[in-house]
């Protein structure tokens, strides 16, 4: 018979097992996005300043070239290891389920932040980021590159 602690530990030890790949991978996730985060603030400040654009359109135009950015280097690092499925298949998948939460999601928060409470663009762009990258990594793993 065995133990509390040896079940514990066994279980404790199973569970972490299970974890450690995850968050793994989560903190390469973490660190492709924020050269994403690079690329999509260099990106907006570009269109704002210099392109003099309005911000929802410079905001829509950062957010995909971070996507595209992304999508790149998760392919070759993050998820280096599971099957390569056709190219433009992955992309357009990415595209549909990260590429729209961080559109859809940035453009309604950044409205929301900047519009309504004054929020500096590029704060509330920074802001924004946060709030969707946990879904953009459950997203990734399951439907795009699986």
């Amino acid at each position: 018979m065995k133990s509390l602690g040896s079940v514990v530990t066994e279980n404790t030890f199973e569970s972490l097992k299970t974890v450690r790949p995850i968050f793994q991978r989560f903190v390469k996730f973490g660190a492709v996005g924020a050269g994403g985060v690079a690329v999509q603030i260099v990106t907006l400040a570009v269109l704002l300043r210099v392109g003099g654009l309005h911000y929802l359109p410079a905001t829509a135009l950062a957010v995909e070239a971070s996507v595209l950015n992304n999508f790149v280097w998760h392919r070759r690092w993050t998820w280096a290891d599971r099957p390569r499925s056709c190219l433009g298949w992955a992309l357009l998948r990415f595209n549909v389920t990260n590429g729209a939460v961080s559109l859809i999601g940035n453009l309604i928060i950044m409205i929301a932040l900047v519009s309504w409470f004054q929020v500096n663009p590029m704060v509330a762009n920074l802001i924004t980021i946060v709030i969707c990258s946990v879904a953009n990594f459950a997203l990734a793993d399951r439907v795009v590159f699986t």
